[in-house]
Parts: C-alpha cells; sequence; structure tokens
C-alpha cells in the first residue's frame, strides 16, 4: 500500500488539513489527491476518488480518525476519477454526502439509489458545519472545468481544495509535491486549462471570488500543491488566461481534415 506521501498539511491541535497522497508511483490512469480534514472528532473527506483507489484511501483514513467519525463527505464534481467511488464509502460510512444538484439526476447510475443522505449543493454554494458551529464554505467554481462544480474553503487552515483548477499534469519521473517554480511549473498545467476551461470568462468570475479569501495553500485534484507565493501567481496567470471557447476555432482547426 503506498501511503508515503501522506502530509499534514495544517495542526493547530483541535483542526487539521491533511494530504492523503495520491497514488504517484502509478502508470495506470490519473493520478489523483484525496484530502481529510479532522476537526474535534469529526472527519470530512474531500473528492475521495474512484473505484480503484478506494483501498489506499480508506487505509490512509483510519491512520487519522475512527471511520464512524467522518461526517461529511465533498464532492466537487461528478467526474469518475474524483467520485466513481461513492457506493464503496457509502456502504462503510454513516456520513452526508455533499454533491451538486446538477448530478442528482445521475446517481442511480454510480449504483446510488439511496438519496437520504445526499445533500445537494445549490448553484450559490454553502456551507457545512462542524457540531461546534465552525464552518466550511462551499466556493462556486462552475464551468472551471464541470457545468455543476465546487471549491471547498477551510477558513481554520486557510486552505482552498481547488478541485481540477491549479492541477498539474507530470511527465514521468517530474512529479513534486509542492509548486517549486511556478514559471517552470507553467508547462505542466497550461495544457489542462486551455482545453479544460470553459473560458477566460468563468476563469475571471473566479478570481474574482477567490481574492477575497485568505488562502496560505491551494490544493487542487491532482498535481502539486501551491503555497501562497505560488497561489498568487497562479491567480495572475489563471485571470488572463484564453481557454475553451475562447480557442474554439483553434480547437476545431485541429480536428478539420
Amino acid at each position: 500500500m503506498d501511503n508515503e506521501n501522506i502530509i499534514t498539511l495544517f495542526d493547530n491541535g483541535k483542526h487539521k488539513f491533511i494530504f492523503l497522497g495520491s497514488e504517484r508511483k502509478s502508470l495506470e490512469g490519473i493520478p489523483t489527491n484525496q484530502y481529510l480534514i479532522v476537526h474535534n472528532d469529526e472527519g470530512v473527506l474531500l473528492d475521495p476518488g474512484g473505484v480503484h483507489v478506494f483501498p489506499r484511501v480508506l487505509a490512509s483514513v483510519v491512520e487519522f480518525i475512527d471511520l464512524g467519525k467522518i461526517k461529511h463527505v465533498f464532492y466537487s464534481h461528478q467526474d469518475p476519477d474524483v467520485s466513481s467511488g461513492i457506493t464503496l464509502w457509502d456502504s462503510v460510512l454513516e456520513t452526508k454526502f455533499y454533491i451538486s444538484k446538477l448530478w442528482e439526476r445521475f446517481l442511480p447510475h454510480f449504483g446510488v439509489f439511496e438519496k437520504s443522505r445526499m445533500v445537494l449543493i445549490e448553484d450559490s454554494g454553502g456551507k457545512i458545519k462542524f457540531k461546534d458551529g465552525v464552518e466550511l464554505q462551499i466556493i462556486p467554481a462552475h464551468f472551471l472545468h464541470s457545468t455543476g462544480n465546487f471549491n471547498l474553503y477551510d477558513p481554520s487552515s486557510k486552505i482552498l481544495f481547488s478541485g481540477d483548477i491549479g492541477v498539474s499534469v507530470f511527465p514521468e519521473g517530474k512529479d513534486t509535491v509542492f509548486v517549486e517554480d511556478f514559471s517552470n511549473h507553467i508547462r505542466y498545467i497550461e495544457g489542462f486549462h486551455k482545453r479544460y476551461m470553459a473560458s477566460n470568462k468563468v476563469c475571471k468570475k473566479w478570481v474574482d471570488i477567490v481574492k477575497k479569501l485568505d488562502v496560505e495553500q491551494m490544493v487542487p485534484q491532482h498535481g502539486a500543491i501551491y503555497k501562497k507565493p505560488e497561489y498568487k501567481e497562479f491567480l495572475n496567470w489563471f485571470e488572463s488566461l484564453e481557454c475553451g471557447t475562447d480557442l474554439i476555432d483553434n480547437i476545431y482547426k485541429v480536428g478539420a481534415k
């Protein structure tokens, strides 16, 4: 079991934000990051991933908290690398699952027929509350890249879970846990963001929202984690990025005969 890259990103004794690692050594599929927030005796899982990573993520989670204390599972969007393990988690956890309301009609196709434990997130976002009143903020990030898409901001740790925003795609042997030099890092993020983000208009909209948050680290669902200086450089790059429909003529030109 590859759990060697687990990192506690924040810990003040009562509140922890933990990077549960990824299958970085795997040559199959897309390596994915998973995260766990532990607040006192309550846990929140963020994008726990697909079926094939379930055993690794489960083993990582129980190193920090009993499964019975996982009270919330947050899904940024519906892609299989994010959520295809939902029925497995549903079978081992007594918890609430937070998903976009746009995803509800597709749940039976994932094998989820009992919806009583599903919390449908409105387009405007929402909150996840712990027993003592401390909150996590669900931030809208629609069309970046999914139609119904959300980030999660943890005010206690000042960590922004950004889903597929900021992800990097490394060639074999070039991966790093943290972004070390943003100018050099652009080569690993540019292609994905140009194709998978809808347009510069929504990039700007998202940057306007998250600039109001006090963010120390941005943690995406794939690739390297951003500390504050590199996060600020990413925002400057992202708000001016031409992508998606901005490049529609180029995209269709590639496929034209």
